[in-house]
């Protein structure tokens, strides 16, 4: 077997290349036009002193296909549920999203922070982005409120305001007020948003630091991940006790990981080259999971291994699967899937693709198809719970409706985009 394809595609010569970052025709069955609704930034911005290497069209599959398991784990009692990939492995589609949003993250503004502007329009760019986040965040949490709130008062569905951290509201109004928008009372369901805000706010000092020594960076965000979970890092709650339930401080890595690759991609390179024996042990590492989640001897094996090593002296972020602190079994499990989906030629052939072409629009315009995911997935939970007859025929309106309405949003975002590009094509 020869090399496999890095995550990334070599520079091509001529105008379509130096045009800016653009999806693959075959992705979308057509030629792209770009918005910034995403993290990408716009072409104009990133091919000022330069050509910009064309987007890899795996990002928007990958980050698409994540969309869609994040829906399907937040209507919990579907029978879709049982075949998302959390039942495959240790990690879920949250510790995609987080890789891939800091890939995302490396090609939009790795370039930005290296000088083509002033820095501190680089820095207030990406600043206003994580300010876009935490505005979508408080809008689609008082929209879940208020959606709970009809399903108890107009239903009967009572549990919807005693669920999904909501009891606390009516408990004490007056430190929710407070909480919601400080980030300190995050719903149930509605707490990667805030984490993921924070990182980006960070991104002008990681990209910093990752244009001077991408490996010093590396460094520094392994030794912050021990520090978390060594320490209990995190950022408080309230008016609840204890901390974030995404916890940045931890969470951190995975979006370095994507960070210092996107930026690595920016440059038509890997970031992590292909070797044979890593390869293999992220595979390895992917059907021992696979074994240990479907077989229960393998199982108990696994479960008294690190019930060993706890009794030895290993810190519980090495010994059990705690998703605040990202735990090193989701940890390793995440990043040897990464790894192996970057390695595997057949991938990017798959990411490009007409049939991929859908989900290729969710991944494409990310957080207004998340956005929208996330208020549907507590309008579908309040059906879930109603006295509305349960069974596959209500599991495939709940899952089918709320799909069709993210690809409603993407194809409508991607309009808007066509539209407005078009005259410019014109003149051009």
């Amino acid at each position: 077997m020869g090399e496999p394809a890095p995550f990334s595609t070599k520079r091509r010569a001529g105008a379509a290349a130096s045009a800016g970052i653009a999806v693959t025709p075959a992705a979308l069955g057509a030629a792209a036009p770009r918005v910034d609704t995403g993290e990408t930034a716009p072409a104009a911005s990133l091919a000022v002193g330069g050509t910009a290497a064309p987007r890899d069209a795996r990002l928007d599959f990958f980050r698409g296909l994540a969309l869609i398991m994040i829906y399907l784990n937040h209507v919990p009692g579907t029978v879709f549920e049982d075949y998302t990939n959390r039942n495959f492995g240790f990690s879920d589609a949250a510790e995609g999203f987080v890789i891939m949003s800091g890939i995302a993250a490396g090609l939009a503004y790795g370039r930005l922070m290296s000088g083509i502007v002033p820095i501190w329009q680089a820095v207030l760019r990406i600043w206003h982005r994580a300010w876009t986040l935490y505005m979508v965040h408080v809008v689609t949490t008082m929209m879940a409120i208020g959606i709970s709130a009809y399903a108890a008062d107009r239903f009967g569905v009572i549990e919807m305001v005693r669920i999904n951290n909501l009891r606390v509201l009516f408990e004490d109004p007056l430190g929710v007020l407070v909480g919601i928008p400080s980030l300190g009372h995050q719903l149930g369901y509605f707490n990667i948003l805030p984490m993921y805000a924070v990182l980006i706010f960070s991104a002008p000092l990681l990209i910093a630091l990752g244009r001077r020594s991408p490996i010093g960076l590396m460094a520094a965000s392994v030794v912050l991940w021990v520090l978390a979970g060594q320490f209990r890092l995190n950022l408080p709650n309230h008016p609840n006790p204890g901390g974030w339930f995404f916890n940045p401080v931890a969470w951190q890595l995975v979006f370095v990981v994507g960070l210092l690759t996107g930026m690595a991609l920016k440059e038509g390179r890997r970031f992590v080259a292909y070797r044979a024996w890593l390869f293999w042990a992220s595979v390895a590492m992917l059907l021992g999971a696979l074994a240990w989640m479907k077989i229960d001897l393998v199982r108990d094996a696994g479960r008294a291994g690190l019930a060993w090593l706890g009794a030895h002296g290993a810190p519980f972020y090495i010994t059990n699967f705690d998703k605040t602190y990202l735990a090193a079994p989701r940890l390793l499990h995440a990043l040897a899937l990464f790894y192996v989906i970057s390695c595997l030629p057949v991938m990017l052939r798959v990411a490009r693709a007409h049939a991929a072409a859908p989900i290729a629009l969710l991944g494409r315009f990310g957080l207004p198809v998340f956005a929208t995911g996330s208020v549907l997935s507590i309008l579908g939970q309040a059906i879930k719970k109603s006295d509305l007859p349960q069974g596959l025929g209500l599991d495939l309106a709940v899952i089918g409706g709320g799909l069709a309405a993210q690809f409603a949003i993407a194809g409508a975002f991607w309009w808007v985009a066509r539209n407005k590009q078009a005259p410019v094509r014109a003149a051009a």
